[in-house]
């Protein structure tokens, strides 16, 4: 058995044969997928600057798996260390709300207070008008930025926004 997976994944070649690389490319796939079971699958649904991170890591780690670049079993353990590393720094970001936590995670920034663009904090994160109104279609309003009582850039990089009360 062994033998038979050492020549099947080139696991000792210098060269790696087409059927090789594909071979590699359907392993490393489901450890992969097998290794995001084991951490966490929010990882790569929320696209947190946290998140975007690991995603390029891994992907970049597990490619050069693929393509024999790097050897086989020691690039399967370094893509497991990445996502246990995520795993480990979500937990302690979700212990400790500021500071290192915010740091890891991010934080939301105000664009809109009490109906009020925040013009510094906009032109900080690059949102212009133009993206509230965006936000507003996007979420079925009417493209009013008279109807915002807040809007918020998420740590995913979503604009939220919550209307004005309607008077009666």
């Amino acid at each position: 058995m062994g033998d038979y997976f050492n020549l099947a994944f080139g696991i000792h070649d210098q060269t790696l044969t087409w059927w090789q690389m594909s071979l590699r490319a359907v392993g490393i796939f489901f450890a992969a997928l097998l290794i995001i079971r084991v951490g966490n699958h929010r990882m790569f649904g929320k696209n947190s600057a946290f998140d975007i991170v690991l995603g390029v890591i891994y992907g970049s780690v597990l490619s050069r798996a693929i393509t024999g670049n790097s050897p086989f079993w020691p690039t399967l353990a370094a893509a497991f260390t990445l996502v246990m590393l995520h795993k480990l720094l979500a937990a302690f970001a979700f212990h400790t709300h500021f500071g290192v936590g915010a740091f890891i995670k991010g934080r939301p920034k105000a664009l809109v207070k009490d109906g009020q663009l925040q013009q510094k904090a906009m032109r900080e994160s690059s949102i212009t008008v133009n993206d509230l109104e965006e936000a507003l279609r996007s979420e079925g309003y009417r493209p009013e930025l008279d109807n915002i009582a807040y809007a918020y850039l998420e740590r995913s990089g979503k604009i939220s926004i919550i209307l004005k009360a309607e008077k009666d």
